[in-house]
């Protein structure tokens, strides 16, 4: 027995360890990702996506705040990778690991829920998770810069609203298809695969078309995104704006099409106009929908027990004892 207790103390620390690496890998990669696409903002380089704070949000709602020296190391190798250890470089250290703990308590604090399937968990999500919290790492990474002379004094807000934007931007996108992935692991079916395909179809079609053309088509990607939330809920709506919010932003970075002619700074301001247009759009409606269906079915699910209480009492039979059930329990 003693060597059992011993041989799972010595596990504990191993599987922490191989977590927070596995998180700080991932922190790793979605950071290179988005800095495949940066623009540069008064002399700063800003991501119109910043696609790490959405994994550390997500990170710290599925795995709890251990997971929180994952999300530093991530932040540390990202950082060392285009520069060098500086006072700048240790504000933005700090910022981007404080930042997603914020969200994590703030969305604990009201009750969210990871399958998003209230619209007050995607309600809490835009306004907490992305809109409030990213304030910090904003504020630090901004502030920083200033202090440290390499932004002058009157850039440091227009710096500051890009880099906010962008990491706000990678919780609204990124964190909840990381919650359906991870929720789909248990829910396997496929329902109205063919449906499915079609949308697939589509969207591989209007979605590029729509962000390249000279036309100005960028609202050909609403319909898309409400048909994806009627039928798919919120795992065909987000997966749909991911792949729009990722075609969007190469056209803007290259530019062409609607972003062809324009300065940095107008590239940014319509970037992020549609991106967070489309993802609260996509977030906020795929969540008011499932909310309705769960409570559809609820109501659904009591009119049939009450039928069977019924027919028991019209044949003179005691009805069954049926566990208490509420509202709540089923939504």
């Amino acid at each position: 027995m003693a060597a059992v207790v011993a041989l799972q103390d010595l596990r504990r620390p191993a599987v922490y360890a191989l977590q927070t690496l596995a998180v700080a890998a991932c922190y790793y990669a979605a950071g290179r990702l988005g800095l495949l696409r940066r623009l540069v903002v008064e002399d700063a380089v800003v991501t119109p996506i910043w696609p790490p704070t959405g994994v550390a949000v997500a990170c710290l709602l599925l795995f709890g705040l251990r997971t929180w020296p994952g999300i530093a190391l991530g932040a540390l190798s990202v950082v060392l990778s285009i520069s060098s250890v500086q006072l700048a470089v240790v504000g933005t250290l700090v910022g981007n690991t404080a930042a997603p703990v914020c969200a994590y308590y703030m969305l604990r604090k009201v009750g969210f829920r990871t399958d998003l399937a209230r619209l007050r968990d995607g309600v809490a999500l835009v306004f907490l998770g992305a809109l409030t919290a990213t304030l910090v790492s904003a504020t630090a990474g901004a502030g920083l810069l200033v202090l440290t002379g390499k932004l002058a004094l009157d850039a440091f807000w227009l710096v500051w609203s890009a880099w906010w934007a962008g990491d706000a931007m990678g919780v609204l996108i990124v964190t909840p298809v990381l919650l359906v992935l991870h929720g789909a692991r248990r829910q396997l079916r496929a329902p109205r695969w063919k449906e499915a395909l079609a949308l697939t179809v589509v969207a591989c079609v209007v979605v590029p078309f729509a962000t390249h053309s000279d036309l100005s088509m960028l609202f050909l990607v609403y319909p898309l995104l409400i048909w994806a939330a009627l039928r798919f809920q919120l795992a065909g709506s987000m997966l749909c704006a991911l792949f729009a919010s990722v075609m969007a932003t190469v056209a803007a970075t290259d530019p062409v099409g609607p972003f062809e002619r324009l300065t940095h700074i107008q590239v940014m301001i319509q970037l992020q106009a549609f991106n967070g247009g489309m993802a609260l759009t996509a977030l906020l409606l795929s969540a008011l929908i499932t909310e309705q269906l769960h409570t559809r079915r609820s109501v659904e699910q009591a009119c049939q027990e009450l039928v069977e209480v019924l027919e028991h009492l019209t044949a003179g039979e005691t009805p069954p004892d049926r566990p208490p059930t509420s509202a709540d329990d089923r939504l």
